[in-house]
This record gives structure tokens, sequence and C-alpha cells, in this order.
């Protein structure tokens, strides 16, 4: 089995665009949970959530424009572009340069996401409701497709390996990760960009969660308390939304070019309970 590492790292997250802006705030103990303000709550039980803090792009504000085209935009549904913004860090930050056909067929993309582009869903279908078949644009369906995600990033870079797409809920990312960190094991490729992004906080989203009891309804006048896995008060998750998105590496190759290496995979293992959707099971 061939060996696998990390040169690459890109993120967009509640607490900023870009991997040491997130850290740092991490680091800090800061919390990107903040009172939901884009869309009405008040019928809601939960009515905080992570989001992505939007702006001009400064103080790690994330600016759309700065990763896609104006016009792309209004055909994709977020979390596609917080994909593509979370890959093109995380390929300046590897310094791939990829000149040869050769070197594209053996570069891929794995990128996934739990759900999709639901707002983009849920607006479509009121739009078909309120105004008819012929409002819905072309770009509806390529649009709010999760695979989409990897298929917008491989355009992007030229990248013709392998690409595929994770849906797995919570574990969506990791197991994109170490998916395609397996198909440069088995030398199915030698460079995957590989992560995971999504952008499901929307009415739609928030209450859909709600009504199967998933969501923390007890620190909405303190969201920054809301998320405490473990804890005996915990009641519930706190909805999120960004991508982080690595670039994978043979080993060799990654020497070959002298890349920045930040870390190796060494293992990767799933499974699954056969127990219940939701729940664990007792035994472990």
């Amino acid at each position: 089995m061939r060996r696998v590492v990390v040169t690459g790292l890109g993120m967009v997250s509640p607490l900023g665009c870009g991997v040491e802006a997130s850290w740092s705030r991490v680091l800090a103990g800061q919390s990107g949970a903040k009172p939901i303000t884009t869309f009405k709550v008040d019928d809601l039980p939960a009515r905080i959530a992570a989001t992505v803090p939007r702006g001009d792009g400064s103080d790690s504000t994330f600016n759309a424009e700065q990763w896609v085209d104006s016009k792309e935009l209004r055909r994709i549904d977020d979390f596609i572009v917080f994909a593509l913004a979370a890959a093109q860090q995380a390929w300046d930050d590897s310094g791939l340069k990829l000149d040869t056909e050769e070197e594209r067929t053996r570069a891929g993309v794995m990128i996934g996401s739990g759900i999709g582009g639901l707002p983009g869903i849920e607006e479509g279908a009121i739009l078909l409701h309120e105004k008819g078949p012929r409002r819905l644009s072309p770009f509806f369906i390529p649009g709010r497709l999760i695979n989409l995600a990897s298929g917008q990033v491989s355009i992007r870079f030229g990248l013709k390996g392998p690409n595929h797409s994770v849906v797995t809920a919570c574990s969506t990312g990791a197991h994109a990760i170490g998916d395609a960190a397996r198909l440069i094991a088995l030398d199915d490729a030698d460079i995957m960009v590989a992560g995971g992004a999504e952008a499901a906080v929307c009415r739609l989203g928030m209450a859909g969660f709600a009504a199967c009891r998933a969501l923390s309804t007890g620190f909405n006048d303190t969201p920054e308390r809301a998320s405490r896995p473990y804890d005996k008060d915990r009641d519930g998750f706190l909805m999120g939304e960004g991508s982080g998105v690595v670039v994978l590496e043979e080993l060799n190759h990654a020497k070959a070019r002298g890349a920045r290496i930040y870390a190796e995979i060494k293992g990767y293992g799933l499974t699954g309970d056969a127990y219940h959707i939701t729940a664990p099971a007792e035994d472990g």
C-alpha cells in the first residue's frame, strides 16, 4: 500500500474564512453560534445556528464574490460555493501545478455533503407552488446536487481522475477524506482534493431537524453555550455550515516536488451499528 500525506488545507467556518482565522479563534475559545436573522424563526423551537460570517472579506469574513464569479453564484447553492472556496485555499496552500494531461488524470476530487442544496430546494419548491414550473431555472437541479461540489472543483482545477461524492450525514467529510486516501493508497490516483461542505441553515432545514427533536432548544438566548457534546446539560446539536478541504498526495510524489507535509494518514476505518437511524448502540 502506498503512503498518503496531507499537503494542503482550506476552510470556511462559522469562525471565519481561512484555516488560520478559524484555528486561532478556536484556540481563543470563540464561538460561531449566533441568533438566526436571515429568515423567520419565531415559530421554531431552535432559533440559533453557527453560520459563516458574511462580509467584504475583511477580518476573515466570507465574501462569496472573492471565490466565485457573480454570474455563477446565482446558479449554485452555498454548499458548492463554500466547497470551491475551501478547495481553492487548499490547492493554493499545496503549491501544486499540473502541467500535463497525465498529471491531471492522476488527480481527482472527493467532496461530500450530508444534505446538499436544501436552501435552493426550499426556494424552488415555493417558486413552483406560487409561480408555476416555467419560473424554475434550468440550473435548479445542477445547482443543488451533492456531487456537483466535486464536479465544480474538478472543473476549476482541470482534475480528470476519480470524481466522487460521499453522503453519510455527520460523517461525510471524514469518510470523503478516508475514501480519497484509499484511492491514492491503491494507486488509483496520486492526488485527491477531499473534504466536506454543508449549508443547510434555512427554514426548512431548521424545522426538519427540530421536528425530529435533534436540535438544542434551551440556549436560544445564549447561543455560545448550545454546542456542548458529552455535557450533562446537552439538549441537542447546533446547526452549522461551512467547508473543510484538504489536498492528499502520495508520499513520494509530494517529496519529489518538495511539498510541505502537514501529516500522514496512517489508517482509516468505517463501520455501522446496524441498530437505529439516529441513536447509537448502547453496547458501543
